[in-house]
């Protein structure tokens, strides 16, 4: 199975991001993860910034990323990285347990590649990341 180069998984939910990590291990889906708490970590990693001035070029695959977050939420996230032109061709998708119609459409009109809501039982939450990973992995090309 091809594998991502690296994945980040931007999640300030401690479960969540093991329910994530278990399902993305599991398929061996990934080569690295790079895992963050919070949309404003997500950017200084992405800017090599603060604490991540340091670290080695090259931007993830893909973003999976959760909407509700301390800091900065996904949505401004999202916002900025598509308004980026280095940055905007890295598909991100949503990965979140928002349901309400608002954060639906403003995401998909911000340029989110994917908007995936996290079912709340184990099982299937661990088939629907592996689904978004198989995805990405796979099936879908990208442009960077």
């Amino acid at each position: 199975m091809q594998k991502f180069s690296k994945i980040l998984l931007v999640e300030d939910n401690p479960r969540d991001r093991e329910l994530t990590l278990t399902a993305l291990d599991g398929n061996n889906l990934a080569n690295e993860i790079i895992i963050l708490h919070d949309g404003e970590e997500a950017l200084d990693y992405l800017y090599r910034r603060n604490g991540f001035s340091e670290r080695d070029g090259g931007n993830p695959t893909v973003i999976l990323l959760d909407i509700k977050m301390p800091k900065l939420d996904g949505i401004e996230v999202l916002r900025q990285l598509k308004n980026d032109p280095q940055l905007k061709l890295i598909p991100i998708v949503m990965l979140t347990s928002s349901r309400e119609e608002k954060d639906l459409i403003e995401a998909y009109q911000l340029g989110v590649n994917a908007y995936v809501v996290k079912p709340v039982d184990f099982q299937e939450f661990v088939e629907a990341v592996k689904n978004v990973g198989l995805f990405w992995a796979i099936i879908n090309e990208t442009a960077i």
